[in-house]
């Protein structure tokens, strides 16, 4: 086989694999999408979410298919500074329903629907992000719980509510909690929902209880549709537990377009930069399996605004070096791929960063990936290395990806065998996969990167 061809060959391949794991597993790969956070903070509204959608489906071709409201859909007033002001919307079940101020498809008890439909014919998939809990005025008002005898007070947690989010009581582990659960599921499932983003729940407090509750509500629909748990970050001693009801959760406290934000110990990780994210996946490489994905949050990428979910309207700070970083170790490291860039305000290098095949296939394809211990190499002492293999089953397709990172502020040239690395031999065919065209003959990696730089190979 011509190895300039190899990934041609092996996406065929594993594209059909992937057609077979689609049918047994729920996100057999990384989920890819968009998030509405980053760009629209608690504001979209149905006009904005359309018109990112549209661009989504522009290049859904290479695997981006998820598209999701973050949190606000609800409120009429996403700009007041309480919970009164932004006037949240139920229904008479106590359930959160869409403001037809802002999503006027919804009006006459359709709720998402209409909107859903429209996704699913540019052959996207639909997402929301809720808080976990029950509205405090829905308890105030004491309303029933949808097909069952109990009413919200029945339902309520008052003694955990969301430390920093003041809509929501928690939701107690009974059977009216339940209920009240079975009741918001079934209503968005009815709607047509693919996604559902769950937040104050894997963390700051974890909540397994009611991460039990909503999966076990999700079941009962019968309905396909992705868990993501937020905020992180998720501890890694309740990896196991979350990964038997989720599909992904979030392993890091809002990553946003900084480098590295220096955080005490014993204070908040906020905002989570680049440069933290390689440890923080290096040690949930474990528990990377089809429909397990622990989650390095959003790319804040590209035009961040109108209303970004933090700071001001801004392009990303992120340099293009840094952009190019924190997308190979996403995808290497397997991490869902979700957009935070205002899509209706591409530039050219985030669109080209969006339709990298190569990028992308190795994030959806790779079997096993996990880091390359270079501490005794010299001149590796600020970088790191990941390796990616794809071993397709019941095939002789095999790859190996080896990326090359610098987390220094300065330049710093790379030298190292490949034996040094990991690789039996010595030569190999080997191919820069963001430099070179072809696969060459080599011995050696030798590279020099720019401050927070990367490169990539595949090899044979």
């Amino acid at each position: 086989m011509n190895p300039s061809k190899s990934l041609v060959a092996l996406s065929l391949c594993v594209v059909f694999f992937s057609m077979v794991a689609h049918a047994q597993t729920l996100a057999a790969t990384p989920p890819m999408g968009w998030n509405s956070w980053d760009s629209y903070g608690l504001t979209i509204n149905e006009e904005d979410f359309k018109a990112n959608a549209l661009v989504l489906a522009g290049i859904q071709r290479y695997g981006w298919k998820y598209a999701v409201i973050d949190e606000g859909w609800y409120m009429a007033d996403p700009t007041g500074k309480s919970v009164e002001d932004k006037q949240y919307i139920w229904d008479g079940n106590g359930q959160l329903i869409p403001s037809t101020n802002r999503f006027p498809s919804s009006a006459n008890g359709a709720g998402f629907k209409p909107l859903a439909d429209w996704v699913h014919a540019q052959r996207l998939k639909f997402g929301i992000h809720i808080v976990r809990g029950i509205p405090r005025q829905v308890v105030k008002e004491n309303l029933p719980i949808d097909g069952t005898n109990y009413r919200a007070v029945d339902a309520a947690d008052i003694s955990s509510p969301c430390p920093w989010d003041q809509g929501n009581w928690g939701i107690q582990d009974n059977a009216a909690g339940q209920a009240y659960y079975d009741s918001m599921m079934k209503l968005y499932a009815g709607w047509g929902l693919d996604f559902i983003k769950v937040d104050c729940i894997s963390d700051h407090p974890y909540r397994p209880t009611e991460i039990r509750q909503i999966a076990a509500a999700i079941r009962k629909t019968g309905r396909p549709i992705v868990l993501s748990l937020s905020p992180g970050p998720t501890s890694l001693k309740n990896a196991v537990e979350v990964g038997k009801y989720a599909q992904m959760w979030r392993i890091a406290d809002d990553h946003w377009d900084v480098w590295s934000v220096p955080h005490a110990p014993d204070q908040s990780e906020f905002p989570f930069g680049i440069k933290d994210e390689f440890d923080r996946l290096a040690q949930w490489t474990t528990y990377v399996n089809p429909g397990n994905w622990p989650d390095a949050d959003m790319l804040p990428w590209g035009w961040l605004g109108p209303y970004p979910g933090w700071g001001e309207a801004r392009q990303s700070r992120e340099t293009h070096d840094e952009q190019q970083t924190e997308f190979t170790l996403f995808a290497i490291a397997r991490s869902p791929l979700i957009l935070g860039a205002n899509l209706t305000k591409l530039d050219p290098f985030t669109r080209s960063l969006m339709s990298n095949q190569q990028m992308l296939f190795m994030n959806q394809s790779l079997t096993n990936s996990r880091t390359v211990d270079v501490t005794r190499l010299p001149g590796f002492e600020h970088s790191r290395v990941w390796r990616g293999t794809i071993d397709t089953p019941g095939s002789r397709n095999y790859a190996e990806f080896f990326a090359f990172f610098n987390l220094d502020d300065k330049p710093v040239t790379l030298k190292a065998t490949w034996r040094q690395l990991g690789l039996e031999g010595g030569g190999h065919m080997a191919q820069n996969l963001w430099t070179e065209d072809v696969f060459k003959e080599k011995k050696e990696v030798n590279v020099t990167l720019p401050a927070h730089g990367s490169t990539i190979y595949e090899v044979q």
